[in-house]
């Protein structure tokens, strides 16, 4: 019983420490920066038509979990608008993680979809592609 709480405590405490920043503006910057940095990621940022931003991305379960993330999405370098991320799991898990992602669009029709509402993944593999806490991910 005294594992279960700490556990649910544990990841509690990783959730609220997840989203709260008061410089998201900077946050979002800081994440486009570092990805660019980024050789397995750069020649992303010079072909998409546009790429949606998620400075952090808190995921957490025990058994059933779920995911949350705030946004931006950028056009020409430019924001265009906000969204979030929600995510919910049910299966073997335990624990919890905070991490940034890109989503890129390849052209204007991609762009479109997810900016319209109608946009769903409906599987993803992901891959580790930096150590410094960059992730390159690829979804259908």
């Amino acid at each position: 019983m005294k594992t279960y709480r700490f556990s649910i405590m544990l990841i509690t405490v990783m959730l609220a420490l997840a989203f709260s920043n008061p410089a998201q503006a900077d946050k979002f910057t800081d994440t486009i920066e570092t990805y660019k940095k980024s050789g397995a990621v750069q020649p992303f940022f010079k072909g998409a038509y546009g790429y949606a931003v998620f400075p952090t991305i808190g995921k957490a379960g025990i058994g059933i979990g779920g995911a949350y993330g705030k946004g931006q999405v950028y056009q020409g370098g430019k924001v265009t608008g906000g969204t979030s991320l929600i995510k919910a799991t049910i299966g073997f898990q335990l624990g919890g993680q905070a991490f940034s992602e890109i989503i890129f669009f390849e052209d204007k029709r991609a762009y479109g979809e997810f900016t319209s509402g109608s946009f769903e993944f409906d599987a993803a593999a992901s891959a580790v592609a930096i150590t410094a806490g960059v992730q390159a991910k690829a979804g259908t």
